[in-house]
């Protein structure tokens, strides 16, 4: 796939891309919500030993795999062959389906606010079946390919990073004009506590939100075909998105509680309040800015439910062996999506949406419920990327590429390091302190294990059938490609 019809996008369309895919004004807020301001240095440290690292993980990668259509595929077989990659990529898919049951909500919320300046109160039937017709909605325009979601991305992405940027200037200019923060910004303020044991997994926990809301910069791995500049721009352009989103989701958090006091923001209406609070400082009446921060949000959230309607599709579907679920179904059209794979997928989040209403009792215990679930499973695919990443070091690092991460050794150690990391935060986001049993059981847990089991049995099924129709096949689908690409520059 190295040479493609399809439109292509420039370095300002993909740098918007990953800016809709990463961050989120939201994501600062949910985590104040949770531990208050020691999310700003949780994210400064998130952005420190988790995204910039992980990001020049994908660099490498990307120098490695010019030629790969769906990114995460690709990379994962590169040192750990077909039946990881296919996990990687299953994962990838799987664990997104999750991400709409939080995202979806919250545009019917923005959307309120937009058009009417204010919360409509909404049962959750309702807001239920109006986020499906969204989803479709959604799922049709996603499959027109990268100009069109880079269309609608560029304009959400840059109100929302101009959003950011004032609320950052703003809030500076009136502590410089001696306004006394609502919650003042102390180091014992922005300390986790860890006075007890519940108070500490808590915070474990929320630190898989937090890695989750600095991460997504991998999805941007499916447009490298996209891009004018090549390889080596598409690496630029994620390196530096990587740093500066990782720095605004720090100081954005440092300054929360400028205007508002700590616990004084909820899940669904924090933005409004927080932005609000500003905007009344500065004499802006509520109603203009519930309306423009509501337009913002809309906008943004709209660019992001596009983009991850479209991308865990193309990942799972565009470059798995097509013989796993037949040619039909990973069949990509002139835009290179997999339009049938995207319906399928619809159908898979229906459900999803349905399940958790069922267990809560008002919208902000609908949001913590999937935002806990999302923020654990958004962590399985880095993991599976860091593991491949740790073999590629250890096993082909003698492989030429564009870029690669310092020696042999600090690769290692920076996979290792991640790797730990990881597993612990992944298990505190999992088992939520306080959460339902049963909640906790079925849903964190129960739908992890039948869909990563489903997926085990459908793989395994497919390599029995290849290996008695075609052995030669079956060796190279499980052989890492890293020895293909040895062998192809010993001929060179």
């Amino acid at each position: 796939m190295t040479e493609t019809n399809r439109g292509t996008i420039g370095k300002f369309a993909l740098l918007t891309m990953t800016v809709a895919a990463v961050f989120n004004f939201k994501n600062v807020v949910n985590n104040n919500v949770e531990i208050g301001l020691a999310s700003a240095p949780a994210f400064f440290l998130a952005t420190i030993i988790y995204f910039i690292p992980f990001t020049l993980v994908i660099a490498e990668f990307v120098g490695l795999n010019k030629n790969s259509e769906s990114g995460v595929y690709q990379w994962i077989k590169t040192s750990l062959g077909g039946r990881w990659a296919f996990m990687g990529a299953f994962c990838y898919w799987f664990v997104n389906l999750f991400y709409f049951a939080s995202l979806l909500p919250l545009v019917l919320t923005y959307a309120s606010f937009a058009f009417f300046g204010k919360e409509m109160v909404m049962s959750q039937t309702t807001i239920t079946i109006v986020s499906i017709l969204v989803f479709a909605v959604a799922t049709w325009v996603s499959t027109k390919g990268a100009k069109w979601i880079g269309s609608v991305t560029s304009i959400g992405a840059t109100l929302m990073i101009l959003m950011a940027f004032a609320f950052i200037i703003f809030s500076v200019a009136a502590l410089v004009g001696g306004v006394e923060p609502a919650t003042p910004i102390t180091v014992k303020a922005m300390t986790p506590d860890f006075s007890s044991f519940a108070v500490m997994w808590g915070f474990f926990g929320v630190m898989a939100w937090i890695i989750q809301g600095v991460g997504g910069a991998e999805s941007i791995g499916v447009y490298i075909n996209d891009l004018r500049g090549g390889t080596k721009a598409f690496i630029r352009i994620i390196v530096i998105s990587g740093i500066a989103i990782g720095l605004i989701y720090a100081v954005a958090s440092l300054l929360m509680t400028v205007f508002v006091p700590q616990g004084g923001i909820s899940f669904t209406n924090g933005v409004f309040e927080t932005i609000g609070a500003v905007g009344a400082h500065f004499g802006v009446t509520a109603d203009i800015m519930n309306r423009g921060v509501g337009v913002i949000m809309l906008a943004a959230n709209l660019g992001s439910l596009l983009m991850w309607t479209s991308t865990p599709v193309k990942i799972f579907f565009s470059e798995i062996p097509e013989g796993i679920f037949g040619k039909k179904l990973v069949e990509l059209n002139e835009a290179g999506i997999p339009v049938r794979g995207a319906w399928v997928q619809f159908a898979i989040v229906v459900p999803i949406l349905i399940i958790p209403a069922l267990g809560s009792g008002d919208i902000n215990e609908l949001l913590n419920i999937v935002i806990n679930m999302t923020a654990a499973t958004a962590l399985l695919p880095p993991l599976f990327i860091l593991l491949a990443y740790f073999a590629l070091r250890k096993r082909y690092d003698h492989l030429e590429r564009d870029y690669r991460m310092g020696s042999r050794t600090v690769g290692l150690a920076i996979a290792g390091f991640l790797l730990v990391v990881f597993s612990f935060v992944f298990l505190a986001g999992t088992l939520p302190y306080g959460q339902q049993f049963w909640l906790t059981l079925v849903y964190n847990v129960g739908g992890v294990v039948v869909f990563l089991g489903w997926a085990i049995w459908h793989y395994n099924r497919y390599m029995k059938r290849l290996r008695e129709t075609d052995p030669e096949a079956a060796a190279a689908e499980l052989e890492p490609s890293a020895i293909r690409m040895a062998r192809e520059n010993s001929e060179v």
